[in-house]
């Protein structure tokens, strides 16, 4: 097992403070660096899992911090209204993502010309809007993500982009699978989908069936895969 270097990155967002979690597994400055956004009850053991097996491939991680607090399984409630509430403005969660990114490039572990995203559910969402920000990354990756389009003006896209998806999520049908290619193909984006069948949302979440959602559950199989793709993407992104 690696020894890990993990330590709050303190940063304010138009008067609120967060705290992200920098992940590391080596004491060299310049990294490639991957953001992980989280899904909705946000910084958890679970991304700091993810950021730790990132780190064991030579890779900063910086757990983003979206809500400025820790929620606790008891928390479900208002970490879900919290969520609806940065989902009704996607302008201000636009610029809360691009600071996000600029925290992640100002620190000392990091090369700031290699920086790439990830994202879980709602944190999935977080990692696309990046990405029609046109901010200049190499990479993001939505798993189980959200695909709703923010409603702003369409940027060419810079970033390649991957979303892993179970086709049978309920809350992003078919049609909405679609409608991401399309929007996706119309910004320049070099770009891929992969859909694993009879695979719900959450599926990289191995408590995902306790918050009692149709639909939402752990699937070994997909987590595995989508893992293994990811791992291939990074590989082409930072080589």
């Amino acid at each position: 097992m690696s020894d890990y270097s993990e330590r709050g990155v303190v940063s304010e967002f138009e008067g609120q403070r967060v705290e992200h979690v920098l992940v590391t597994s080596a004491a060299d400055a310049g990294q490639p660096c991957v953001i992980i956004f989280p899904a909705v009850m946000g910084v958890t053991d679970l991304e700091i899992g993810f950021a730790r097996r990132l780190a064991d491939k030579g890779r900063a991680a910086l757990v983003a911090d979206l809500f400025g607090r820790r929620f606790t399984p008891d928390d479900r409630n208002a970490a879900f209204e919290a969520m609806s509430k940065l989902r009704e403005d996607r302008a201000a969660l636009r610029r809360r993502l691009v600071a996000v990114l600029e925290s992640a490039r100002e620190q000392a572990e990091v090369d700031a010309s290699q920086v790439a995203a990830i994202g879980f559910c709602f944190g999935g969402q977080c990692a696309l809007d990046l990405a029609r920000s046109g901010a200049d990354i190499f990479g993001v990756a939505s798993f189980h993500g959200l695909f709703d389009p923010p409603g702003l003006e369409p940027q060419p896209i810079k970033a390649k982009v991957a979303a892993y998806h179970g086709w049978e999520d309920p809350m992003v049908p078919p049609e909405a699978v679609v409608a991401l290619a399309k929007e996706l193909t119309e910004a320049g984006a070099d770009w891929q989908i992969h859909a694993y069948g009879h695979v719900g949302h959450g599926f990289t979440n191995p408590h995902a069936s306790q918050l009692g959602i149709a639909g939402v559950e752990y699937n070994a199989a997909a987590a595995r895969r989508s893992w293994a793709a990811l791992e291939d993407f990074l590989g082409e992104l930072f080589g």
